[in-house]
């Protein structure tokens, strides 16, 4: 079998016609070049160039070879470009989990930008709550999340790293016909006694610490009627008047009819955080630079 260092010497005298200007293009003195090119017809058992004392001239045999060498020398190439980007994360297959608020917004930036810049790069996406993600990204079921902050990110000794990726608004989601659905902007302390829609410990227990300690601080105690998993449900249950609802920000992209979403002055820094998670250990060359990637497009 010929290697690509005799196909590449014959495509140079190929296109040169000429043994002395192919050996100069290759580096070679002419006998070595001229060994190659036997060495080469030897092992395929034809003859490719005819020689005269003038001239070379390709063979029947040699068109047909060199129109294949050109092939094969740009399958080695493109080979060789292809793992040298694997090697440098520019592509390759990533899996990335989130959160079901999250695809309001924030995931659908992180991936557009994704592709944007590395195009090359496969997301394998996949939804699930933040604690869910975790336990996925302690046994390498996904490389990268969007998730909520959850206390065990937070151990130094976990095997998890995190970056702040968003911050969100809460924006309080109340019935059309509502008393606060028009007038004074909402404060905390309207939501005293009201009834109240909110997260199940399921799916929201970020949500449901981060609510509670906004109440105890702003001394008020809505009623909870009802607990839901997802955002969606609880804009459903807030159009039906149920109650009302303090939603993350991007709840907006799922906005209804019969709903109002309103600021609430609420004391600062205290809006609901979304971070990138990842296994301070995983080997995906793609992670780096995915990770990076997503991190352009935060908002924290």
């Amino acid at each position: 079998m010929f290697d690509l260092g005799h196909a590449r010497s014959f495509v140079a005298v190929a296109e040169e016609m000429h043994f002395g200007r192919a050996a100069t293009r290759l580096n070679l003195t002419q006998s070595p070049l001229s060994r190659q090119i036997q060495m080469l017809e030897q092992t395929l058992g034809v003859t490719l160039l005819e020689r005269t004392t003038r001239a070379v001239r390709l063979t029947p045999a040699g068109r047909t070879f060199l129109a294949e060498a050109y092939r094969v020398l740009a399958a080695a190439e493109n080979a060789a470009r292809i793992t040298r980007r694997a090697a440098r994360g520019e592509s390759g297959v990533l899996r990335l989990s989130f959160t079901a608020a999250s695809a309001y917004r924030t995931l659908p930036q992180v991936v557009a930008h994704v592709r944007r810049t590395l195009p090359e790069v496969d997301l394998v996406l996949e939804e699930m709550v933040s604690d869910e993600q975790i336990l996925a990204l302690g046994e390498n079921r996904t490389d990268l999340a969007i998730l909520r902050p959850a206390p065990v990110l937070q151990d130094p000794k976990s095997a998890i790293a995190t970056a702040p990726l968003a911050r969100e608004r809460l924006l309080l989601a109340v019935p059309r016909g509502h008393r606060l659905a028009a007038a004074r902007a909402p404060t905390l302390r309207d939501l005293d006694g009201e009834a109240f829609v909110t997260w199940s410990p399921r799916g929201g227990r970020y949500f449901i610490d981060l609510l509670d300690r906004l109440f105890e601080a702003g001394g008020v105690q809505p009623r909870i009627v009802q607990r839901v998993n997802q955002v969606h449900a609880m804009l459903a249950l807030v159009g039906a008047g149920i109650g009302v609802a303090l939603v993350p920000g991007s709840a907006r992209g799922n906005s209804m009819a019969d709903i109002r979403l309103r600021p609430i002055a609420l004391p600062a820094a205290t809006g609901p955080e979304l971070w990138l998670a990842w296994r301070s250990d995983n080997a995906n060359p793609c992670l780096p630079s995915v990770r990076a990637a997503a991190l352009e497009t935060g908002e924290a």
